[in-house]
């Protein structure tokens, strides 16, 4: 009887810690793995290995769990009936059944995905030396089950579970709700195009490059921005831009006279359909906080700031000098038929 207990003990012991090993590799997020892996330690560098190559560990586990249930079932039929007789032999059998479903299969997978990390940890050397072990069986395994297993086996992640999971961190208090929207927010930078963030053309302040600082004083003391838009007659005829306080100071020093020309810089041109992202890209590489957009028959479509491209992040920002909080909404309720 004594042979009989120890066998179907270590029947459902083998198969349970198989049964909790896939588990708990199949559960430890990737992100998590790559984080770890990072450290430098050993046992996190070899889970990152096995996770990004799963089919041979997982092979290799499966093999050793079909092992343990077929081979130890057969041995432990065997003893069952030199014990019991074979008129206890069915009842034995369901018995035996029922106690691998709770304790081999159901019990250990949840703990295994219930302690993944840690789990995953302990045993990623001893599955990787056993899948080491059993490479000349795996490659033939892998060799029969190729043309069943080829394919795309999916992103890491993807930009819906990475919104889900700051609202999850939000709701769980990990991460505070200004950053939850932050990064919800951040997604949008792909998605918004210069067009959708830009001043429009009709509403575009600008200054006429011909025009001396004389003429065009109270307009330039009056404007609220810090670069203005600089033309040749008409919003279509952009030349360049003019930074505000250089105009302030030439005046101040008596240089009236001075021509607006005298003091414009290029400007970049950029597609109305340039997203946010890019054009978050193009201001850092150009050091410059303004653009031109420009429609598909390189019309002057309105002006795009840096601050646009921010308020994509942060929300509307409206300082002591705007006097209308959102310029591009005004126009379009203005010129709606």
């Amino acid at each position: 009887m004594l042979t009989l207990v120890i066998a179907v003990l270590i029947v459902l012991i083998t198969s349970a810690l198989c049964s909790g090993t896939e588990a708990a590799l199949f559960s430890v997020p990737m992100i998590k793995v790559r984080q770890l892996a990072e450290s430098g330690n050993p046992s996190s560098l070899i889970l990152l290995k096995i996770r990004e190559n799963m089919n041979r560990p997982i092979a290799a586990i499966v093999i050793l769990n079909n092992v343990a249930n077929i081979v130890g079932s057969i041995t432990v039929g065997g003893i069952a009936a030199e014990v019991l007789g074979t008129n206890w032999l069915g009842l034995f059998s369901g018995v035996l059944t029922f106690l691998v479903i709770i304790f081999s299969e159901i019990i250990p997978k949840t703990i295994g995905e219930q302690h993944s990390e840690k789990i995953s940890h302990l045993v990623a050397r001893p599955i990787y030396i056993i899948a080491l072990f059993l490479t000349p069986l795996l490659w033939i395994i892998e060799k029969a089950t190729a043309p069943f297993s080829n394919g795309d086996s999916g992103l890491t992640t993807n930009e819906s579970e990475l919104k889900l999971l700051a609202r999850i961190g939000h709701t769980e208090g990990v991460i505070e709700e200004d950053e939850s929207e932050m990064i919800q927010n951040i997604f949008k930078l792909n998605d918004v195009t210069a067009a959708d963030l830009m001043t429009p053309r009709v509403t575009m302040t600008y200054i006429k490059r011909a025009d001396t600082l004389h003429e065009s004083k109270d307009f330039i003391i009056d404007s609220p921005h810090s670069r203005i838009i600089v033309v040749d007659q008409a919003p279509d005829q952009v030349c360049g831009v003019a930074f505000k306080d250089e105009l302030l100071i030439a005046m101040v020093q008596g240089k009236y006279h001075q021509s607006v020309h005298e003091f414009t810089h290029d400007v970049t041109f950029v597609p109305s359909t340039a997203k946010a992202d890019k054009l978050l890209i193009d201001f850092q590489n150009n050091h410059q906080h303004i653009a031109v957009a420009v429609d598909e028959f390189s019309g002057v479509a309105g002006v795009v700031t840096l601050e646009d491209v921010v308020e994509i992040l942060t929300g509307e920002i409206v300082d002591e000098t705007d006097q209308v909080e959102n310029l591009r909404e005004f126009t379009r309720n203005k010129h709606q038929v």
